[in-house]
């Protein structure tokens, strides 16, 4: 995994999706706006606590999260 020091975890949190920085704001709901075309300069403007490294780290984690391989564990 990259060094992802912004994208943070807290099952007490947003059901302990992936987050950033620990605020209520989900590393989903941030790769969404960029993928409906959203720039990072609209984002910032309507997220002002969110910084451009984090929008870097969500997108990151996003393709780090696509190249993960699941493997099913062998029955005991």
């Amino acid at each position: 995994m990259p060094n992802l020091d912004r994208i943070t975890w807290n099952p007490e949190i947003m059901g302990g999706k992936a987050c950033i920085r620990g605020m209520r704001v989900t590393v989903g709901t941030m790769v969404g706006l960029i993928a409906a075309g959203h720039s990072f300069t609209e984002i910032l403007t309507a997220y002002p606590y969110i910084e451009e490294e984090d929008l870097r780290q969500s997108l990151a984690y996003a393709a780090w999260r696509v190249e993960e391989i699941e493997m099913p564990l062998p029955a005991a």
